[in-house]
């Protein structure tokens, strides 16, 4: 029996009954959030430079992921710490911290092929900064008024809870990987191994699990609007399967969010290659003279530009950065801003997109 003021040592290894999932509303929404996924993998390819999209909807995930967890920043502050390391406050370092877990650990399950506990471990240690492992206490979710949930207990079940969790994820069976993130993504949840950052982990672990399957080429979905959108309800169900056994919503509520946060993300690799396009047609027309292919993809890496950037990639010397800059201001893509001693020029239509909920 469950009891949420004690730990939850019976929590089942996966995978546990094999068809509570199989009824007619999640074949439905299973095959609404595949036609959706495949549509925006068959579309990334489109973007010629990758970054474009790494530095741009990565961040946007990793805000949003970190705001489920109540650490906020702007838009502005986080594209402007991209572009720059000095002033940055602390909510902003967290969320650059989580695109870079996303990124590496993206990297990292490319090469080894696997889900790890090093992957796992490497994950938690870049967005927490802590030098800390699996965990070797009890920890539980609430307050001091009200426990919500006390995961299993620190040792032997812990361990064998997450080897069943890794055996499972590396695994090819014949559940759909769409209805197996939904699994897999509670189950690592109710297990909770370690003292901080169990729900960011969690989601990028989502998004690597999607790339690990081959169903997306690059960790960009935006998957945490979603959850951030109905955070009640991603709260309520998960509580709901641990409680009542209720798996059937929980995997139709993670199932719309794959499908909605497909149409949500191919909006914007669709905006992001418009804009792309319509400003070399702009370049070419207004300022041919300083046109050239690399210096858009530049300004497109992300939304702030510095003169910096263009030396550092080999496109202009730093009084030609500065003239190219400018001119591209006076014809109006960029705007600039000087913070300090140092001058930023956005790309305002780029940041006008990543700035549209």
């Amino acid at each position: 029996m469950f009891n949420r003021n004690l730990p939850y040592n019976d929590l089942p290894l996966l995978l546990p009954h094999l068809s509570f999932w199989e009824t007619v509303n999640v074949y439905k929404k299973l095959g609404d959030a595949k036609a959706a996924l495949a549509e925006l993998k068959g579309r990334l390819p489109v973007i010629p430079n990758p970054l474009m999209l790494i530095n741009t909807l990565v961040l946007q995930e990793a805000k949003d992921s970190s705001t489920i967890e109540n650490i906020f920043t702007t838009n502005d502050k986080l594209f402007k710490a991209l572009s720059s390391s000095s002033n940055i406050d602390p909510a902003t370092k967290e969320v650059l911290r989580y695109r870079e877990a996303l990124w590496k650990s993206y990297q990292q399950l490319k090469n080894t092929k696997s889900f790890s506990r090093e992957l796992l471990i490497s994950i938690f240690k870049i967005i927490t900064e802590k030098n800390e492992e699996i965990r070797n206490q009890q920890v539980f979710i609430g307050n001091r008024t009200e426990i919500v949930y006390t995961p299993p207990e620190p040792g032997t079940i812990l361990e064998q809870k997450l080897e069943n969790w890794l055996s499972t994820a590396n695994k090819k069976n014949e559940i759909d990987p769409l209805i197996k993130l939904a699994i897999l993504h509670y189950q690592f949840e109710a297990i909770h191994p370690f003292t901080d950052g169990n729900g960011r982990t969690g989601r990028i672990l989502n998004v690597l699990y999607l790339c690990h399957n081959n169903l997306l080429d690059i960790p960009v979905l935006y998957l945490s609007k979603f959850i951030l959108e109905f955070k009640t309800d991603y709260y309520r169900l998960l509580r709901e399967v641990t409680e009542n056994n209720k798996w059937e919503e929980w995997i139709i509520f993670m199932l719309d969010a794959i499908k909605h946060t497909s149409v949500f993300t191919l909006q914007k690799v669709n905006d992001i290659y418009s804009a792309f396009n319509s400003t070399i047609k702009l370049v070419r027309d207004k300022a041919p003279d300083i046109y050239s292919h690399e210096l858009i993809e530049l300004i497109f890496n992300q939304p702030y530009c510095k003169i910096a950037l263009l030396e550092q990639n080999n496109i202009a010397s730093r009084n030609t950065a500065s003239k190219y800059l400018r001119k591209l201001e006076e014809i109006g893509i960029l705007a600039s801003e000087q913070v300090g001693r140092e001058i930023f020029y956005k790309n305002i239509s780029l940041f006008e997109i990543l700035s549209k909920g």
